[in-house]
């Protein structure tokens, strides 16, 4: 963890702010749709833009959760559900444009980094003053995932869920599996 704990453990800290990016792959998702999208869900800090690292996040609704890491023990990995409004249809126009490149793909695949911080680190054009306390190193560890599929789709929202790059389809890990033929002594041990 980047962000010093002992902001974190003060009695008034400093508020948490979440940010989100959605990077597409122009293989899948084509290369007439903007590749990266940054957007916060303003209620934290900022009913408009917020300035993090030299990149601006736009304010939309979105609501995002089941991030815990609670079932890692017994082996299951977090799978996140990602709920961003769709009144002005802008969600399912971007389906649409993805869908034209890769037919029924809704955003599958798609790259979501949940990046969090403290208000007082971010940039100082998030402050009418400046910020002296601006600095983009202090975040906590990015949590990276992917769109695995579309849940609900209508005209208020639209749900997806998201899953760690190990539980994508067709991914193996360890990329190679050692038999014991190339350790003849495993078998012991098996």
């Amino acid at each position: 963890m980047a962000i010093p704990i002992a902001e974190l453990q003060k009695t008034n800290p400093s508020a948490i702010i979440e940010l989100f990016t959605l990077t597409m792959d122009s293989s899948i998702h084509g290369s007439s749709v903007d590749s990266v999208y940054r957007f916060h869900n303003g209620s934290n800090h900022s009913s408009g833009e917020v300035v993090w690292a030299g990149n601006s996040y736009q304010r939309f609704p979105i609501q995002a959760s089941g991030f815990d890491f609670k079932g890692q023990t017994s082996g299951s990995l977090a799978r996140p559900t990602l709920t961003v409004s769709n009144i002005l249809g802008t969600f399912t126009t971007l389906m649409l444009t993805v869908n034209d490149t890769t037919p029924g793909n809704d955003l599958q695949k798609c790259k979501l980094t949940r990046i969090r911080t403290l208000a007082k680190y971010l940039d100082a054009a998030n402050f009418s003053g400046g910020n002296s306390d601006a600095d983009p190193t202090q975040e906590l560890p990015q949590e990276v995932y992917y769109i695995h599929r579309k849940s609900i789709e209508n005209r208020e929202i639209v749900e997806y869920e998201c899953v760690s790059a190990f539980d994508l389809t067709n991914v193996k890990v360890p990329k190679r599996q050692f038999t014991k033929t190339d350790f003849p002594g495993i078998g012991a041990y098996i």
